[in-house]
């Protein structure tokens, strides 16, 4: 009976994991209308926008940042680390604190120091600690309900931002391209979910591809914050190791690295190279020249092209590209994609170092 039970549950937890990624544009359009109706003070004149987050919750922050970096006309800086900069201080910065559970420590952390330096704080949460501070510090508090793990929030974290820079005037109107990236990330919904057999999901494809072999994906422009959540979902979603890497800079040092241990590098890595049409034509180049020298070398090589007319619908449909494939990847190891037990057992370990 218990072995039943269990068998029941894990997959349960396997099909609400994939049911997450499955509604991701949905999150997506709901994150963004949420947040055309929250509260929103009658704010102006700020000179710097700083993100304070970690991990899932900083995700969407790394993408708005990529994705505004051609919009706002001010500097925003995503911050995953304790404390604030030293040019974040008064009212002309903006630090907006994420935290999905409200209760990480760096993030609260960022939040003591944004407030002793003066600045405009917004919190994103669900709530915790940080909702609490906020609260009673009357601080603004965008809330949202998500019960999943933070990294299957990411419509959340970065629709919310979206939407919030649109209010401040900070980036054009968004709407019509967010209608059309959602019915970009549909379409591709038609050849990579779970019931379409994998001779022809190319999502399931790639992910056999990497079984076994450590990834690293390699990346330019909008698509290098891509990369950074393809490797953070391979590490969470699969168990599996993976890093990112981007161009130019990989060009100056990481091309050089591509001769020694011949026995690792050969059989058991796999480089994908993600390209988009909004790519400068040079890093496009990059990516065709750095594949080949990788090629060459003997190593384990693809590339990955995202779909849609807008740069926010190339984004958009690559994070459920990568969202699924990890998936695949993992069912393919045969783990829970779910939980993330050596991250659990890390903070506890913190925890009791105090």
């Amino acid at each position: 009976m218990n072995l039943t039970i269990s068998i029941i549950s894990n997959k349960l937890i396997r099909w609400t994991c994939l049911a997450e990624i499955d509604h991701l544009p949905d999150q997506l359009d709901s994150a963004y209308q949420l947040g055309m109706q929250h509260d929103l003070p009658d704010w102006n004149g700020f000179r710097q926008v700083v993100i304070a987050g970690m991990g899932g919750s900083a995700i969407g922050a790394d993408l708005l940042a990529s994705y505004c970096a051609s919009l706002a006309p001010i500097p925003v800086l995503v911050q995953r680390d304790y404390g604030m900069p030293l040019f974040a201080r008064g009212a002309e910065t903006l630090v907006i604190c994420s935290s999905h559970s409200g209760d990480t420590e760096e993030t609260l952390d960022g939040f003591e120091a944004a407030r002793n330096a003066g600045c405009r704080i917004l919190v994103v949460s669900t709530g915790g600690e940080l909702t609490k501070r906020a609260r009673e510090n009357n601080i603004p508090v965008w809330m949202f309900e998500h019960s999943g793990q933070p990294r299957a929030a990411v419509g959340f974290s970065f629709g919310l931002l979206l939407a919030l820079f649109q209010r401040l005037g900070l980036i054009p109107d968004q709407k019509d391209a967010l209608e059309d990236t959602l019915a970009s990330m549909k379409r591709s919904q038609e050849r990579i979910k779970a019931d379409i057999p994998a001779v022809k999901n190319p999502a399931k494809r790639y992910a056999g591809q990497l079984m076994g072999r450590w990834v690293t994906i390699v990346a330019s422009g909008l698509m290098t914050a891509v990369s950074r959540r393809w490797k953070g979902q391979i590490n969470e979603v699969a168990k599996a190791g993976a890093n990112f890497e981007f161009l130019p800079e990989a060009d100056h040092n990481t091309l050089a690295g591509t001769m020694h241990p011949q026995e690792v590098l050969n059989p058991h890595t796999m480089t994908l190279f993600l390209r988009a049409p909004s790519d400068h034509p040079r890093n496009r180049l990059r990516s065709d020249l750095t594949r080949k020298a990788f090629m060459l070398e003997g190593m384990n090589t693809d590339h990955v092209d995202a779909r849609g007319r807008s740069p926010l619908a190339q984004m958009w449909t690559m994070i459920l590209f990568g969202d699924y494939m990890a998936y695949y990847l993992a069912m393919g190891y045969g783990v829970d994609p779910t939980p993330v037990q050596a991250l659990v057992d890390f903070k506890r370990s913190m925890a009791e170092a105090e």
